[in-house]
């Protein structure tokens, strides 16, 4: 267990550094001369003096080499000093951080929705195996595959907004703000989600402990609830957290097409705005948190799944 620990711990932390790194390099790698690019993020008012760009770059090390300049760039950033937007000429940090904190709470409900949806549909599909009522939920869920978030945005503003008016079309200003952009990110992982509990149930009902369960005296009810849905759950525990790294900076058409201050329309408008420390600010954080995340989710993979947990022995 504990090299299990240190590996994946390893490979967060060489994850992190190698996005930081390719983070770090976007000013050199983009059209235009990075140093009058980074002063310009550091430095209030337009500088184009060659002599003072020259000098302003010295002072602040930009004449290092890479390598130098990277370490200083992180030591920085772990600080908390993500440097100053190109266009607020206010700290990114500043920026960064509300609206991580807006897309983590939509990420969170439209998947915390997707769970409570898809794990009752899940059970009674594996259940009921071969059923019509299998087939019907494994068919309505499927099909929620087919529908990108760029159509079903649109489609559920046209009617619960505009047609019926019973949910704001935009904006961050109530609660009911967020139904329809978390309803647009909860159908797809329903379906991936409904599928994993079914696929887990069904192999949990077909494994040798159930039918000693069964010849203990436990009863149909008891060996499902004790024994078929906890490991049920455990390929569900993987593919939420997947989703939920995946959300975090895959939410850019849901955010911007209902106005959502987010981390995904954070970066929409610094990539459009040629904004580099704030795009290299908040995909740092979105990389660490994904990786993070997902890290976890090994962990609590591996505790809930014996059979993993002796695979990788």
């Amino acid at each position: 267990m504990i090299t299990f620990l240190a590996k994946r711990t390893a490979t967060l932390v060489a994850a992190v550094l190698l996005s930081s790194f390719a983070v770090f390099l976007i000013p050199y790698v983009t059209p235009g001369d990075p140093v009058r690019k980074i002063i310009r993020s550091r430095v209030a008012g337009d500088i184009v003096d060659d002599a003072t760009v020259r000098a302003l770059g010295e002072s602040l090390g930009l004449d290092d080499p890479l390598p130098v300049q990277y370490l200083r760039w992180l030591g920085d950033f772990f600080t908390g000093d993500m440097g100053l937007s190109h266009i607020s000429r206010t700290p990114v940090v500043d920026q960064v951080m509300p609206a991580m904190g807006i897309t983590l709470s939509l990420v969170i409900v439209a998947l915390g929705a997707a769970v409570v949806v898809s794990l009752p549909l899940g059970i009674v599909a594996a259940l009921k195996q071969g059923s019509r009522t299998d087939k019907l939920i494994t068919t309505v869920t499927q099909s929620f595959i087919a529908m990108p978030e760029y159509w079903l945005a649109p489609l559920l503003v046209l009617l619960f907004a505009l047609k019926l008016s019973l949910l704001p079309s935009a904006g961050w200003n109530t609660a009911s703000s967020i139904v329809l952009p978390a309803v647009t990110l909860a159908l797809r992982p329903i379906s991936f989600f409904t599928s994993a509990v079914r696929s887990g149930m069904i192999d949990a009902l077909e494994a040798e402990h159930i039918s000693a369960a069964r010849a203990r005296g436990l009863s149909h009810v008891q060996t499902v609830m004790r024994h078929v849905v906890p490991n049920g759950l455990v390929p569900l525990s993987t593919l939420f957290a997947v989703w939920f790294a995946g959300l975090l900076g895959g939410s850019v058409i849901v955010e911007v097409i209902f106005a959502i201050p987010g981390m995904g329309r954070l970066l929409y408008d610094s990539v459009v705005n040629s904004d580099i420390p704030l795009a290299q600010g908040g995909v740092v954080v979105v990389v660490a948190l994904a990786v993070t995340i997902t890290t976890l989710a090994d962990f609590l993979h591996r505790i809930l799944s014996p059979k993993v947990s002796g695979a990788l022995a």
